[in-house]
């Protein structure tokens, strides 16, 4: 006789960041909350002379002195981060060996990327160029690829689960989380789920040139200032998260710290910068999402908004949040913390998650960095944080090339068993 079991519910239950304003998530939402921004001048070797003034760099960061030499030598930049941030992660999760050493298969590895492994590239470029083929290493051919991260994240912790990446423009960061989401529904005991981006090595640069929406302005505190009538385009930025996404009875089993649930995804596709287009795309994945989630849009307490940074891409945003959310949309508390970090592509969506989560657990807003004249019918939170009792987030993305995603995220209920 057969059995009908209810749904598995994923659960974060541990955060790792490494971010241009901090690294893990305490000294993460510390500056986060206070709206510090730390947008400068680009300082990375080679790329002082070309046309991009301003981005969010992730300063004092040593790979090895938390990676093994061997992980070092054959990854990208992209991939210290990420497997600095799962550590930062699993700890968090208090997700150890124990947990998984009896049955590897049961853990996954999903992670999003978009820029891919540019310094690495730009090196073994640098020496095939200057000294020969000979020079060239044996890793140029994993290091750079997309997958690097998914793929050193689960060999250097033996997991053989569930693994993917996500190449779907920047919304890829939230679908990370859907493919982890299904990966627990189906069996999967957990899933390190997230994304990061290293775009600011000299050869990276030169690619993201071609993009309309790059700022050009040459001020930290007017490069990226979306919503605003001074909206120039957004400062990119590198970094990133990562999550430990269980499910949530068998993450209580073991007594881990359930953080927050995740309710509803939904993605769509309207073209490159057709941001016209995009607000009905938006509109549908913040519909499609509230739906997964049971959630009505009177529920939501704060967006976490993609904020692109030009006026089309803004308009098209803030029309889709009115239309999806209803009432509801000229009221919600929305914010953009990237603006005082930059846009780190496919991590900027996975950070605006971990900032959800954190607001969801402190109880407030944070705020949106240097943006205070908001042009846009929404209620933007700017200056300093503002308390809210907040159980319901919505976080946001899109792509340059077209992608929609929305992920509806919610404070995690207190241990019924408690």
């Amino acid at each position: 006789m057969s059995r009908t079991h209810p749904p598995r519910t994923a659960v974060i239950t541990g955060i790792g960041v490494v971010a241009p304003n901090g690294t893990g998530a305490e000294a993460f939402w510390k500056a986060t909350q206070s709206g510090l921004s730390v947008l400068d001048r680009v300082t990375r070797e080679g790329c002082q002379e070309l046309p991009l003034w301003v981005a969010g760099e992730v300063h004092g960061f040593e790979a090895g002195a938390s990676i093994e030499e061997r992980y070092v030598v054959q990854t990208d930049r992209f991939s210290h981060f990420a497997l600095a941030a799962a550590d930062l992660a699993l700890s968090d999760a208090r997700f150890g060996r124990s947990e998984w050493e009896s049955d590897p298969y049961s853990v996954g590895v999903v992670t999003a990327a978009g820029s891919g492994g540019g310094e690495f590239g730009q090196r073994e470029l640098q020496r095939l160029w200057g000294q020969g083929p000979r020079f060239v290493g044996p890793y140029q051919s994993i290091a750079w690829f997309y997958a690097a991260s998914t793929g050193q994240i689960s060999i250097r912790h033996g997991f053989k689960g569930p693994c993917g990446v996500v190449a779907s423009d920047e919304a890829g960061g939230l679908d990370a989380f859907a493919h982890a989401v299904r990966a627990i529904r189906q069996g999967s005991a957990a899933v390190l789920a997230g994304a990061t981006e290293a775009p600011l090595a000299p050869y990276s640069i030169a690619c993201q040139l071609g993009y309309e929406d790059l700022s050009a302005r040459k001020e930290p505190d007017r490069a990226y200032r979306p919503f605003t009538s001074d909206a120039c385009g957004f400062a990119p930025a590198e970094g990133g998260a990562m999550f430990v996404v269980e499910d949530e009875a068998a993450a209580r089993r073991r007594g881990a710290p359930v953080r927050a649930s995740l309710l509803g995804h939904a993605a769509t596709f309207t073209g490159a910068r057709q941001w016209e287009r995009s607000a009905d795309g938006l509109t549908h994945a913040i519909r499609e999402a509230l739906a997964e989630a049971g959630c009505a849009p009177e529920e939501i307490d704060v967006v976490f908004a993609d904020a692109l940074g030009t006026p089309a891409a803004d308009a098209a945003e803030a029309r889709a949040i009115a239309k999806a959310l209803g009432r509801r949309g000229r009221t919600v508390p929305v914010t953009a913390p990237k603006t005082g970090t930059g846009r780190a592509y496919c991590a900027a969506s996975v950070l605006d998650t971990a900032a959800a989560v954190l607001a969801m657990e402190h109880g407030l807003v944070p705020p949106t960095p240097n943006v205070f004249d908001v042009c846009h019918d929404l209620d933007v939170v700017t200056g300093t944080a503002r308390p809210a009792e907040l159980r319901t987030a919505l976080v946001l993305s899109r792509g340059l090339m077209g992608s929609n995603s929305a992920l509806v995220v919610r404070k995690a209920p207190a241990d019924p068993s408690a």
